[in-house]
């Protein structure tokens, strides 16, 4: 699977929490994913990876099945305290032209991994090395669930400072068009705002809500 250039350069410039709400408020994954340095962006196809906890040895074959461009997406399956990727895999997967890594496990190596231009965003950093387990059961381009969403090969992965969504295959061209429309109207509601509209009027808060503030009485939107 893989997306135009325009589609990936719109997601881009969307970014994850534009997409996230224009998906129906979907595909957001858990909110401890996060980039190893704030300004790298990620953003093209999953290719997954469920490997068994506390080793990297499906990670080492992954990177070698995906093709460019390709956004790694591995499930460590629970086994979180652990460093799962570091600066050979990093330079490995430069090296393979991939598009990113997204982790719900640790990696290492950071103060170099934040100065590549290699996009790993993961659930934290941890300097626990890992095993190889060469008889675990693994899945390779197969589905993955992380948090609330599962993940199949070639879903839209974008991922930036404030979080991670993925966005099924199908519906991404879909998606993209409703998130350039919620930024146009984001857009006019700012330029209301900024010559003096009240957000309790662009949303329609105000209305039967109560105008003043009663002592011990509780507030409610509605009356």
């Amino acid at each position: 699977m893989s997306y135009p250039i325009e589609t990936l350069e719109k997601a881009r410039r969307l970014g994850a929490a534009t997409l996230h709400e224009a998906y129906g408020r979907r595909g957001a994954l858990p909110s401890g994913l996060k980039p190893v340095e704030p300004a790298m962006l990620v953003c093209g196809p999953a290719f997954t990876v469920h490997c068994p906890p506390l080793s990297n040895l499906q990670i080492h074959h992954a990177l070698y099945h995906a093709r460019p461009g390709d956004v790694l997406v591995v499930h460590v399956s629970g086994g979180v305290e652990a460093g799962y990727w570091g600066d050979i895999l990093n330079e490995a997967a430069l090296a393979r032209g991939l598009g990113g890594l997204v982790i719900d496990g640790g990696v290492r190596d950071t103060s170099g991994l934040a100065r590549m231009s290699f996009p790993v965003f993961s659930n934290g950093v941890c300097i626990r090395g890992t095993g190889k387990d060469y008889g675990a059961v693994a899945w390779l381009n197969e589905p993955v669930r992380m948090g609330e969403v599962v993940i199949r090969a070639g879903d839209l992965v974008m991922g930036d400072r404030d979080g991670v969504v993925v966005v099924a295959a199908d519906e991404v061209e879909a998606v993209i068009k409703a998130a350039e429309a919620r930024e146009a109207d984001e857009a006019r509601k700012i330029d209301l705002i900024r010559q003096g509209a009240r957000t309790l009027d662009l949303y329609g808060f105000a209305e039967g809500a109560p105008s003043v503030i009663e002592a011990g009485v509780p507030f409610r939107g509605r009356v």
